[in-house]
């Protein structure tokens, strides 16, 4: 007995009610199909090659201490990309594909494999623009991702397990899904298959346009239980803005107002008093911030952003992250229970920070710059003083003990919360360090010699 899917069903009905857009009219077999759009968007999606090199531990050291060089291997690894411009060879990818890379190949649709040149790449939305230099390349259009709508069909088409291109179907299971360990995240929930290696690659609705890049999956039992119906693409709203900036600047150029905070919890909305666990509630203001100068205050409760209700800080960070130096937001804030209109004006990301490695700081810490806790580092429902590690250089020293997103919350069994206490308890004429670190979702502590 044949069986029709139920996407098969909705494109029949469609069709039968005339409301079909013409590239998905019936196929050749005069079957509903996908194939007609499909055979204008593969050609825009690309596979690509990365190898790197990448430090693992030298045994050694267990027996002659941390100054033993750790071992250097060279690693591949694959994922898929999406021509944005066919006359620049502009191709969207995701940061965690192309990290670290030596080379990276790109292969077209028509079996082309290309050299691609890295533009610029933005770990804290996980997107990176390549450029490679070819004639005939076939673009996606950009589509709407605010107007997508729970329901509405999308095709994702990428390279998983690197067997290839291949193109699943699903719905919108979701929209602006967050929380899952950026730093700016705008995420479409899909049940179609998102598998290792679509990473990169193409979400996109019934008219070809491009949604969403492929990003994740997640499966709480691992890869080997296969793919449950829970993937995830960044929108092209956080993309298309990302991607602007790197082709303008080679980096994102992020604003900042200066603010710590965490979600409003059912624990917190009782506390003060709120009728649902909705907001975001500010923990800290740095000193002389765009947030400090506006007037908000620690315990703040930051309702509202530009007439948007804000859900949580994962959200209001998002908002300001997006918006430009000099833009102003205006706030509906409750303080001690009363309702509070504040405006303030998005400044500069030119906080105070660190960088080890000029004399300053201990040389193990080199490669290493740390900056003060605020919106723009500090992830939300995290309470926790002290400074954060901006940026690792690769195969630095620092990298062999520290990551991107640590925060130093201790040195030598004392507190620190600002840049210039890291300066004097952590210093180059410091033998050695005891350093409290929180990373995630545990602290521990890191001996520095």
């Amino acid at each position: 007995m044949n069986r029709t899917t139920p996407l098969a069903l909705v494109l029949a009905l469609l069709i039968a009610l005339g409301a079909a857009p013409a590239a998905h009219a019936q196929a050749a077999t005069g079957q509903a199909s996908l194939a007609p759009m499909l055979k204008g968007v593969t050609p825009a999606v690309v596979n690509i090659a990365v190898t790197a090199k990448v430090e693992i531990d030298n045994p050694l050291r267990r027996f002659f201490g941390p100054d033993v060089e750790p071992i250097e291997r060279e690693v591949q690894s694959i994922g898929s990309g999406v021509i944005i411009d066919a006359a620049k060879g502009y191709v969207l990818t995701n940061h965690h594909v192309i990290n670290q890379a030596d080379t990276i190949k790109v292969r077209l649709s028509d079996d082309r494999v290309l050299d691609a040149k890295l533009i610029g790449s933005d770990p804290d939305t996980d997107v990176a623009v390549l450029q490679i230099k070819a004639d005939n390349l076939k673009a996606l259009p950009l589509g709407d991702s605010d107007k997508l709508l729970v329901g509405d069909f999308v095709v994702a088409v990428g390279n998983p397990f690197g067997l290839g291109q291949t193109v699943t179907s699903g719905i919108v299971s979701a929209t602006g899904r967050s929380g899952l360990g950026g730093r700016y995240e705008d995420f479409i929930q899909t049940d179609a298959s998102i598998n290792p290696g679509n990473s990169g690659g193409a979400l996109v609705n019934l008219k070809g346009e491009l949604v969403g890049i492929n990003t994740a999956s997640f499966n709480p039992q691992g890869s080997i239980a296969g793919n449950i119906g829970l993937g995830f693409a960044i929108s092209t709203k956080l993309a298309r803005y990302v991607m602007n900036e790197i082709i303008a600047h080679g980096s994102v150029v992020r604003g900042r107002i200066g603010i710590g905070g965490q979600n409003v919890t059912p624990e917190l909305a009782k506390a003060f008093d709120l009728p649902a666990a909705r907001g975001a509630v500010i923990t800290q203001v740095v000193p002389d911030s765009p947030a400090a100068k506006a007037g908000l205050k620690a315990e703040d409760i930051i309702l509202e952003a530009d007439g948007q209700e804000v859900r949580d800080f994962d959200q209001l960070r998002n908002l300001i992250g997006l918006r430009r130096v000099g833009d102003r937001v205006e706030m509906k804030v409750l303080r001690e229970g009363k309702p509070k209109a504040i405006t303030v004006v998005i400044g500069k990301n030119t906080e105070q920070v660190a960088e080890a490695g000029g004399g300053k700081l201990h040389p193990r810490l080199a490669g290493a710059t740390f900056a003060p806790i605020d919106e723009n580092n500090a992830p939300a429902m995290r309470e926790v003083r002290g400074v954060v590690v901006q940026r690792i250089v690769p195969r630095s020293p620092a990298s062999r003990i520290l990551r991107e997103g640590d925060i130093i919350m201790a040195v030598n069994r004392q507190r620190i919360s600002s840049i210039a206490e890291l300066e004097k308890l952590a210093g180059a004429e410091q033998k050695q360090l005891l350093l409290h670190v929180w990373r995630e979702n545990g602290a521990f502590f890191i001996v520095v010699q």
